[in-house]
């Protein structure tokens, strides 16, 4: 995986694209995205964590990218996001030690630009 700027640049144009020739399908998932990630009985912070994990799982760096970036938002911590980076790991096995690492480095990146 490329760094994250990378992805979410690589990304951006065809996703405007595509927003423009099916914007009900993107509206209808947009509206998803933002029920299940809501803030509930699990805060926003576990549901990154969870959504990094699924993430890595599916070997989605868009999707790393997204969710690395709000956990940071959402004050993950390193050691944190690490540990559910070992989840993925386990249930996956050697795909998850080479996802699980691009995750931990999406992450730091997303960490550094809300430091900046």
């Amino acid at each position: 995986m490329e760094s994250m700027h990378e992805v979410r640049e690589e990304l951006r144009q065809p996703a405007i694209d595509l927003r423009a020739m099916i914007p009900d399908v993107m509206k209808g998932y947009v509206a998803l995205s933002g029920a299940s990630m809501a803030a509930g009985e699990l805060s926003v912070a576990v549901k990154e964590l969870l959504a990094t994990v699924m993430a890595i799982t599916r070997e989605c760096d868009g999707c790393i990218v997204s969710h690395t970036r709000g956990a940071a938002r959402n004050g993950v911590s390193r050691q944190q996001m690490a540990e559910a980076i070992g989840v993925a790991i386990m249930m996956n096995g050697g795909p998850g030690t080479v996802w699980g690492p691009r995750a931990l480095r999406s992450y730091d990146e997303a960490l550094a630009d809300l430091k900046a």
